[in-house]
């Protein structure tokens, strides 16, 4: 694709955002941002230095010591925080709930704005998250705010954690999703709502081939209206 397009995807945790983008970037030839990994990045380096991810000065103390890298590979993207590849550790679930806590701190959404706005800037991306199209590209040229039943996210999310062997259950795993949904929409710093011209996909009924079929028939048409 010649054009360039910025393409911007937002959606509750375990929507299948960041399965979306990435397939939406290998059919349109596009660089995908998770930038959800950063969040989650801040929130691995919190945990393991002791940092209560609640108290806004001992997370913004730990910022400095951070070295954030989004790299990326024939595998795709890779996070690389001090110098060490941590893509597969920032995917557990008690990761998950200090990245939903950091986030909501003003000085670690300031640090990283600037990371998202970089890579927004260069055009030709799709990036995934919760305040994309509202905060980080608020000029993307397609807006899609992906979301799904929180049972059906839940589920989803359960299976992921099994295959990882991780111990829990689909009720534990259940009221994760709505505590991170609550907290996600409700905080006063950049909350987790669509943007007003976002276009909505319910996929709580469609596999990852439906969904993307429905995206890239969305994105196809917006695209037409803007040449």
């Amino acid at each position: 694709m010649n054009q360039k397009i910025k393409i911007a995807i937002d959606g509750p945790s375990g929507s299948g955002k960041s399965t979306l983008a990435k397939r939406i970037a290998r059919e349109l030839g596009l660089v995908y941002v998770d930038t959800g990994a950063l969040y989650r990045a801040v929130g691995l380096y919190a945990k393991r230095a002791g940092a209560d991810p609640s108290i806004n000065s001992q997370i913004a103390a730990l910022l400095p010591q951070m070295q954030l890298e989004l790299r990326y590979t024939e595998d795709g993207q890779r996070v690389i925080l001090n110098g060490e590849d941590v893509s597969g550790l920032i995917r557990t679930s008690d990761v998950t709930v200090y990245a939903s806590t950091v986030s909501a701190i003003p000085s670690v959404r300031k640090f990283l704005l600037e990371i998202q706005k970089r890579m927004a800037g260069e055009g030709n991306v799709v990036m995934d998250g919760r305040d994309i199209g509202t905060v980080i590209m608020p000029d993307a040229d397609v807006k899609l705010f992906l979301e799904a039943s929180p049972a059906k996210r839940a589920h989803r999310r359960y299976l992921e954690l099994l295959a990882k062997g991780e111990q829990v259950t689909e009720q534990e795993v259940l009221a994760a999703v709505m505590q991170r949904d609550k907290a996600d929409s409700g905080r006063e710093i950049a909350p987790a709502v669509p943007a007003e011209d976002a276009i909505f996909i319910d996929n709580s009924q469609l596999d990852e081939a439906q969904t993307l079929s429905k995206a890239l028939e969305i994105i196809g048409e917006k695209l037409r209206r803007l040449r």
